[in-house]
């Protein structure tokens, strides 16, 4: 069975472009994203990995920690990097794990327990390995979502969904289509008129079923 939303992710132990680590003790308390890629120095994701560079300073407004991984190895990510920067013209100052095995990705589902890394490996071999996972502090899934090789990911959809995770871990709220911050948020059908009130303050009920309300700053 799959990795699903709320499971806890898998722990394990890898080689990165930092040094090894301990994914869990690695996540720490922060909240954590995992995005993956089917080998380095392919053009969608030397791309992606720059647009994940770029973002550096709204991951940690967020106290989000970012890791890459590949089924290529260390010493490979260490030279792609500097391709990743010179496109990006941004450090790319988070970790690349290596998964020459394939360990991680069987793990987290993105490839299939028969799945097998070829002496001369094209990014089609593992080409499902293309995910984004959000992890909460408490090291379970929030969030994933995959895409296709010749479709680039959009990291600002990535911001905007973290944003709402956190908004709505944190103010036990919903958030709607296309919310950003700042917007009105969802009050959840389990909280009474009376407890919606007295914790949100004023309310509006657009239908029995969707109430809607703005955050005190």
């Amino acid at each position: 069975m799959g990795l699903r939303i709320n499971d806890t992710v898998p722990n394990f132990t890898a080689d990165t472009s930092e040094g090894e680590i301990t994914f869990h003790d690695w996540i720490g308390d922060s909240w954590a994203i995992l995005f993956s890629h089917p080998k380095d120095f392919t053009p969608v994701c030397t791309t992606e990995f720059g647009a994940v560079a770029q973002l550096a300073d709204e991951w940690k407004k967020r106290g989000t920690k970012v890791i890459g991984i590949s089924v290529d190895g260390v010493e490979e990510h260490k030279d792609w990097i500097k391709d990743i920067e010179k496109t990006a013209n941004a450090d790319v100052g988070f970790p690349i794990m290596a998964d020459e095995g394939l360990e991680v990705s069987k793990a987290f589902d993105m490839l299939p327990a028969e799945a097998y890394r070829p002496d001369n490996p094209t990014p089609a071999d593992s080409q499902t390995v293309r995910a984004v996972f959000i992890i909460g502090p408490d090291k379970k899934l929030k969030l994933s979502m995959t895409y296709p090789m010749n479709v680039g990911r959009n990291f600002a959809e990535v911001v905007r969904a973290l944003d709402g995770l956190q908004t709505a871990a944190r103010e036990s709220v919903a958030t709607p289509a296309n919310w950003e911050v700042g917007q009105d948020v969802i009050i959840p059908t389990s909280v009474s008129d009376e407890e919606a009130k007295a914790k949100y303050g004023e309310f509006e009920t657009v239908l029995p079923y969707l109430r809607t309300t703005k955050l005190k700053a």
